[in-house]
C-alpha cells in the first residue's frame, strides 16, 4: 500500500532507515534481547519501541541506571551491532514506503538521515539493494545531537543543496517527526510493522 504523501512540489526525499526503509525494527529488537541477556539486562518491547530512534549508547546507559547494572557500552554496542548483521538476511523493505523510493528514484536527490552508524545503515541499504538510490548518508557521528534536534535533517538539505521547506521526511519515530517539523520539513508517518 503507497503511504499518501502531503501536498506539496517536494524537490528532495530524506529517510530515516531502520524501520521506515527497512523493515528491521523487530530483528533490531532480537538483536537487543541476545546482547543484553549475556548481561543480564532486559529491555521490554514496548519500551524498545517507545525509545526509537535513540542512540545506542544513551539506551545502554540508561538500562545500566535503571537496572543496577555496569554493561560497559561500547562492547555490548558492538555486540549488537554483530547480531544484528548476523540477522540482516532476514530482513526486507517496507513496502509502502519502497514504492516512493521506486517511483521517485532519478526524479529527486535521496538522503538516508539515521540515528544508527554508517555502517549498518550501508548494511542494510546493501542487503536490500537500495544502497545507490541514495545520494547523501547522514549517519550516528554526523551530527553533534540526536534526533529530534533538526540538525541531521538540516546537514542532509545541506548536502543535497535543497532547502529545509522542499524536503519531505518518512519516519517511523515521534523523535524522528519532532525533528522534521523543527527543521521546517514536512513529513509523513510511516506506521510500525503491527499497524501495516
Amino acid at each position: 500500500m503507497l503511504l499518501p504523501l502531503p501536498a506539496g512540489d517536494f524537490r528532495a526525499y530524506l529517510f530515516d532507515c531502520d524501520g521506515t526503509i527497512a523493515d528491521s525494527m523487530p530483528v533490531h529488537y532480537v538483536a537487543w534481547q541476545q546482547a543484553l541477556k549475556e548481561w543480564g539486562a532486559v529491555l521490554p518491547e514496548d519500551l524498545f519501541y517507545a525509545w526509537g530512534g535513540r542512540p545506542v549508547a544513551e539506551i545502554i546507559a540508561d538500562l545500566n541506571e535503571q537496572q543496577g547494572l555496569s554493561m560497559p557500552v561500547e562492547i555490548v554496542a558492538a555486540r549488537r551491532e554483530v547480531l544484528f548483521q548476523e540477522l540482516l538476511p532476514t530482513v526486507s523493505a517496507v513496502p509502502g514506503v519502497l514504492e516512493h523510493i521506486d517511483e521517485a528514484h532519478r526524479r529527486i536527490p535521496f538522503a538516508v538521515v539515521s540515528g544508527s552508524t554508517r555502517e549498518s545503515v550501508t548494511a542494510s541499504l546493501s542487503a536490500l539493494g537500495l544502497l545507490e538510490k541514495f545520494d547523501v548518508l547522514v549517519c550516528a557521528g554526523d551530527y553533534p545531537r540526536a534526533k529530534p534536534d533538526p540538525g541531521a535533517f538540516l546537514l542532509a538539505a545541506e548536502l543535497l543543496r535543497v532547502p529545509p521547506g522542499d524536503c519531505l521526511v518518512f519516519e517511523d519515530t515521534d523523535l524522528g517527526i519532532q525533528a522534521a517539523t523543527a527543521a521546517g520539513m514536512a513529513a509523513v508517518r510511516v506506521p510500525p510493522p503491527w499497524e501495516r
